[in-house]
């Protein structure tokens, strides 16, 4: 497997552990866009995104900053992926749409957007990051379904490994 390197935004901690315990299963490096770590990106066989998902479908701050370096790079030979935690009863009508920006983001620029998901077992009205049917990545609720977001993150890694460069 190519070089992995997972980039994420985090104000409470939640995705920052996400990223770091991705990173583990897939041997990969880890990188807080709050340090604008931009010139890695050309670095990677394949990204790994991560968020969460503010007030009503907001991106995490520090993405606000790095979403342009991300659209601006060349990812025609990278793979993607992309994960985001959400809050799916306070915020049912914008679930996770910090997902669905960054998937904006890359679909028509990667090589391949990889480990889309299934929307079963989880409640919302309304999503960006829901594709035909799907999710554009792996999906976590630590303030609703926390128990399952270990379970779920070692399904996804699963999935996408042999997807990866």
């Amino acid at each position: 497997m190519s070089k992995v390197a997972v980039f994420f935004g985090s104000s409470t901690g939640n995705t920052e552990a996400a990223a770091k315990q991705i990173a583990a299963k897939l041997e990969g490096d880890v990188f807080d866009v709050a340090d604008d770590p931009a010139d890695k990106l050309g670095e990677y066989d394949n990204l790994i995104l991560g968020t969460s998902t503010w007030g009503v479908g907001d991106l995490q701050d520090d993405w606000e900053g790095f979403i342009s370096d991300l659209e601006s790079a060349d990812l025609s030979e990278k793979v993607v992926a992309i994960f985001g935690f959400g809050d799916s009863m306070s915020y049912g009508d914008s679930f996770v749409d910090g997902v669905g920006t960054i998937y904006e983001a890359v679909k028509e620029k990667a090589k391949k957007v990889v480990g889309f998901t299934s929307v079963d077992g989880y409640e919302y009205d309304c999503s960006t990051a829901e594709v035909d049917g799907q999710f554009v990545g792996l999906i976590l609720d630590e303030e609703n379904q926390s128990d399952l977001s270990d379970e779920r993150i070692d399904a996804w890694v699963s999935q996408i490994q042999p997807e990866l460069n």
